[in-house]
């Protein structure tokens, strides 16, 4: 098997930053590799699954802990043994955040707008609001008015129905009219969404994941292990910019736009790792009725495709 020394690089440093916030690694891995085979872990093959990454079993415990008070995870016990499982709200939290993760290259643009007015509303329902709107993408695009080109009608008119405010907003469409790419509608983006940021950040994570892709591309029978490492710790990094990334028409976005050769960065990497971290998936990780069962068919059409 070949050890590669610039995975090895990104373990350590991983494991060097501080705080470690095991929370937020064990969402990536429950929605990257545990959520498309089924859901349910024991948590003592987690806990050796964790470990390598620089989480000790007190941490994982805690983590886990926490993420079941927040009704991310919900436990069940066979004998000594405790087996955790993603709650129904859990798991539609993970495919609201994982669809984004791992869609397709822009689709194309109508020039519809989906608005949400939120004026009728008290300032702290208003609040919260805005802050779930935000998290779907949306900008403010005047107070009390959010925006987005290409929002999920049905992600958007779930959420609402979740805050129950479904009766007190004012949600509509408005169709564009004249050109998609007129200055005044590309400086109301600036305006809305801080792109130069999320540019900033795509870069990083392009300087960091662009010279192991090289070395995966020259390196032979690849270690297991340090796939499911791989594949890992860089949907944990994509994850904290993309879900930042409000998913805008690439019409509206800056010439060359880093957020695109991101995208195409993590698929490849993606498609090169993803047999032998499943292969090491299945070698350690455990659930009530045995080894993991085989992902769901939809985890084959991550990334377009793999």
């Amino acid at each position: 098997m070949t050890k590669l020394r610039c995975i090895e690089e990104l373990v350590e440093e991983f494991k060097n930053q501080r705080p470690i916030r095991g929370g937020s690694l064990i969402i990536t891995i429950y929605g990257d590799a545990i959520s498309p085979r089924g859901g349910t872990v024991w948590l003592g093959s987690l806990i050796k699954l964790l470990e390598p990454l620089g989480l000790n079993q007190r941490l994982v415990r805690t983590s886990i802990f926490r993420l079941t008070k927040e009704g991310w995870l919900t436990s069940t016990q066979v004998g000594r043994r405790s087996y955790y499982s993603l709650t129904d709200t859990g798991r539609r939290r993970f495919e609201s955040a994982f669809r984004r993760i791992y869609a397709q290259l822009y689709p194309e643009w109508d020039g519809k707008w989906d608005l949400v007015i939120t004026t009728q509303l008290d300032v702290e329902l208003r609040k919260v609001v805005k802050k779930e709107m935000e998290w779907l993408g949306f900008g403010n695009i005047s107070p009390g008015v959010m925006a987005h080109p290409m929002a999920d009608m049905a992600e958007v008119n779930s959420t609402l129905q979740e805050l129950c405010v479904n009766n007190e907003v004012i949600h509509m469409e408005s169709q564009l009219i004249g050109t998609q790419t007129s200055a005044p509608l590309k400086e109301l983006v600036h305006e809305c969404w801080n792109l130069q940021q999320l540019s900033e950040d795509y870069q990083t994570f392009l300087e960091r994941f662009r010279p192991i892709l090289r070395s995966l591309e020259t390196a032979e029978d690849l270690d297991p292990e340090q796939c499911f490492q791989l594949r890992t710790l860089m949907i944990h990094h994509y994850r904290r910019v993309l879900l930042r990334d409000p998913q805008l028409p690439e019409k509206l976005l800056p010439a060359e736009w880093a957020g695109t050769s991101a995208r195409i960065l993590a698929r490849n990497i993606y498609r090169m790792v993803q047999a032998k971290a499943e292969e090491y998936l299945s070698a350690t990780q455990e659930t009530a009725d045995g080894p993991l069962p085989e992902p769901a068919p939809r985890f084959y059409k991550r990334f377009g495709g793999l």
